[in-house]
């Protein structure tokens, strides 16, 4: 840790509690909604100095760093910071974090570090978040990062998905010496950080940036290739690769199954995000750009992809958004802050209510949603409580378009190709050590999603650094 002088420890904390606090400054919502660009307000040097300030350095380990999935240094940082030390800071994120500039920015800070800042029991928590966001963006102003690579040990990797998984594991790989090829069916670098978030919570030039120290790094990129359908694990073996690494995600959209679901005007989310956020250069093959929504769009879901796509629909034009979730608030598993913001832009949201056919007008097209009101009854497995069909409450919600927001799954292919690979829950990958990533097949490791099922950013990213320092155990090995 970051030794903080001594002189400091007799600064009064409670003087460092009370200090005012100012919120994100947020664009105002009939500006950001015109376009896809960030929506909070960087903090200038002034603004971080301060905000750090407001730390109180709890004792070692302190709560904000045990609720870090990558248990960065944050008290550190915010010393650093506080001294007008931007770049130190940005270091010390670096030694714990493969994706920094990213996490900063996507991770729900409000459930993890900043979630767990004392200040929380009396005042307002420190903006850990944004101030790591704040210290990443000037190194890349002022001192470009460079990621250190170790000499050559002439052994080669194949990391399978271009995702944080993926590209935490090819940073630490390439720091060992080994040489890394990353493989994924998109045309671009990035699995859901270019092709799932959109731009106003990250932008594509922030990842783009992130890649290009890759690249220099050495780390090299093979896409629209799909391991599994295009060449198999096994070929990857064949090709000289001492180990390969499976980071692919869940990225099958699941299904409502209910009538209606292949009209036109019907979208599954993951489609619909790329289509409205990616640009046209780096689209996958069969996605034919922007979507055509009309006026009035339904979202189904309540988690943050459903907010996701609730406001990139306000984003591409639509009048009338409105979100439908069988259970109530209370329930939804997505951010609120995002959740806030979508309300700020005009989505509405209709609680306890539950799609059970999507309805064609006379051009053939989506033309409503008929729906069934809901109550609560007992808890279910996941701990909330049960959605009930109210009998004979049916109603219909008049839309141009309807995003199916469900959830993910994961994708079969793999275990399905992979001989000695064992999958369980519908494709998950199994691992026989999470500490490591070690799966059932010698030399192949896997972490991320694709083991998890869906989870955050910063613990795919997680899974991703472990697992290469495995490999790197085992190459040596070898």
């Amino acid at each position: 840790m970051q030794a903080v002088p001594s002189e400091f420890l007799a600064i009064n904390r409670k003087e460092r509690a009370h200090k005012p606090f100012f919120d994100l400054d947020l664009r105002p919502a009939e500006e950001r909604v015109c376009d896809f660009n960030d929506v909070v307000i960087p903090f200038d040097e002034e603004r971080a100095r301060v905000e750090a300030s407001r730390c109180i350095h709890c004792p070692d380990p302190a709560p904000c760093m045990l609720a870090c999935p990558t248990h960065n240094d944050i008290p550190s940082a915010m010393w650093l910071i506080e001294q007008g030390q931007f770049t130190e800071a940005a270091q010390l994120y670096h030694q714990t974090s493969s994706l920094p500039e990213i996490c900063g920015r996507v991770c729900p800070h409000e459930q993890l570090c900043q979630g767990s800042c004392v200040l929380n029991k009396t005042e307002e928590p420190v903006l850990t978040g944004q101030l790591e966001v704040f210290a990443l963006d000037y190194e890349r102003e002022h001192q470009p990062y460079t990621i250190p690579v170790a000499e050559p040990t002439g052994k080669k990797v194949a990391i399978v998905g271009a995702g944080p998984a993926g590209l935490a594991c090819a940073d630490q790989l390439i720091q060992r010496g080994h040489a890394v090829t990353i493989f994924d069916a998109k045309p671009a670098p990035g699995g859901l950080l270019v092709y799932g978030i959109p731009n106003f919570k990250l932008s594509k030039d922030v990842f783009f940036s992130k890649w290009a120290e890759m690249e220099r790094a050495g780390v090299k990129f093979v896409g629209n290739t799909y391991i599994g359908k295009d060449k198999t694990v096994d070929d990857l073996f064949n090709e000289g690769f001492a180990a390969v690494f499976l980071g692919v995600g869940t990225g099958i959209d699941a299904p409502m199954e209910i009538p209606g679901e292949d009209l036109p005007g019907v979208y599954e989310a993951t489609d619909f995000l790329i289509r409205g956020n990616v640009n046209a250069e780096i689209l996958p093959k069969g996605k034919d750009g922007r979507p055509d929504i009309g006026k009035r769009v339904v979202v189904i879901g309540g988690g943050d992809t459903a907010s996701d796509c609730l406001r990139t629909s306000l984003r591409l034009g639509a009048e009338e958004v409105t979100c439908l979730y069988r259970r109530t608030e209370k329930e939804m598993p997505g951010s609120a802050k995002d959740r806030k913001m979508a309300k700020e832009e005009g989505a509405k949201y209709r609680f306890l209510t539950q799609p059970v056919q999507f309805i064609a007008g006379e051009d053939g097209r989506l033309a409503a949603v008929e729906c069934i009101e809901m109550e609560l009854g007992e808890p279910d497995e996941s701990g909330r409580r049960r959605p009930i069909p109210i009998e004979g409450s049916n109603f219909s919600v008049a839309a141009d378009t309807a995003i199916k927001a469900l959830g993910y799954w994961p994708d079969p292919v793999l275990g399905k190709t992979t001989p000695e690979l064992e999958t369980h829950k519908w494709g998950l990958v199994k691992v026989v050590d999470p500490g490591t990533g070690a799966t059932t097949r010698e030399g192949v490791y896997a972490g991320g999603d694709g083991v998890t099922g869906p989870d955050l950013v910063v613990t795919a990213m997680v899974a991703g650094r472990k697992s290469a320092w495995a490999i790197d155990a085992y190459l040596k090995s070898k």
